[in-house]
């Protein structure tokens, strides 16, 4: 988490009050006092707490999470709050902190492939205004989904990924991403990003997979799934890392299955348990309810 975000966006509804005025991450070692100096920090201000939650791992040595939303009347310097805070507060308990300002909506760009079920969920929850985001840009290694994405008013960018010119592609992507996009978002991208292009992009991804991991990994899970006889199947957001699906889970969902059901029957219902596992990662994740710890998240 970073100590400071952009200006707000004009996207932003004016038609809705803000609820709050800026939302605060925390992440840090835990230990007594906390609570009492971001609180105390804010009375001082002026500042009304509307929605706080928090969580400790162990009392005793520890990791401590919070989110909290407050309130502040204008006007007040932006710049000068985070930078009193950090000395004040963040520095003292060595915090790893975020502070997102009402309006500020990032920018989110999608990988895809052929498969288009969490694509166009995607779009159309975007221009129904229920993504609290700008999506610039749609990437595909195949062209099959221009159309869709263009009548949805987004860019559409096709960078094939050719055999032994992996590496290539990555470029050309990162030439699209890297400074315009600050969330990636795989809805059925069927190749394995390089740990080289995830340094590069230096921004978070959140990659939709196909089963209930930790199980049937990799490729053809629905396959798989009905060969070993489950009864349930589902599906699984996750931050992209360089292992193979096996980034921290953001968000699951099953659903009933029994043998009378062919691969091809489970695939069909787990389109529909991706879409909404996917949805509501991203919503999550730009609702700042998602903190990283190690190889799991804390979701508030």
């Amino acid at each position: 988490m970073a100590g400071a975000s952009g200006a707000p966006s004009a996207h932003t509804p004016e038609s809705e009050p803000p609820r709050y005025s800026a939302r605060l991450l925390i992440a840090c070692a835990d230990r007594p006092g906390i609570v009492a100096a971001v609180s105390g920090f804010l009375f001082e201000r002026g500042a009304n707490i509307v929605d706080s939650h928090q969580y400790s791992s162990d009392p005793s040595g520890g990791r401590f999470f919070l989110r909290t939303e407050f309130f502040l009347a204008e006007p007040f310097d932006r710049e000068s709050f985070q930078e009193s805070f950090a000395a004040e507060v963040g520095e003292r308990f060595a915090m790893e902190w975020e502070m997102r300002w009402w309006g500020q909506r990032r920018r989110l760009a999608i990988l895809v492939s052929r498969h288009d079920h969490c694509l166009l969920d995607l779009l159309w929850r975007m221009r129904r205004g229920e993504l609290d985001a700008e999506i610039v840009s749609v990437i595909s290694n195949h062209p099959d989904l221009e159309r869709e994405t263009l009548a949805a008013g987004v860019p559409f960018h096709h960078v094939p990924v050719e055999k032994g010119a992996i590496a290539e592609a990555e470029d050309a992507m990162l030439e699209l991403l890297v400074g315009r996009a600050e969330l990636l978002v795989l809805a059925r991208y069927m190749q394995i990003l390089s740990g080289a292009f995830l340094e590069r992009l230096a921004a978070p991804a959140i990659n939709i997979h196909h089963s209930f991991l930790p199980a049937f990994a990799g490729a053809d899970p629905y396959r798989r799934a009905r060969e070993r006889g489950v009864k349930l199947i589902g599906a699984t957001a996750h931050y992209v890392t360089e292992e193979l699906d096996d980034g921290p889970i953001i968000d699951q969902d099953v659903v009933r299955v029994d043998h009378r059901q062919s691969a091809r029957d489970l695939e069909r219902l787990g389109r529909d348990v991706e879409r909404m596992v996917l949805a509501r990662a991203v919503a999550l994740h730009l609702d700042d309810r998602v903190i990283v710890d190690g190889r799991r998240t804390v979701v508030f």
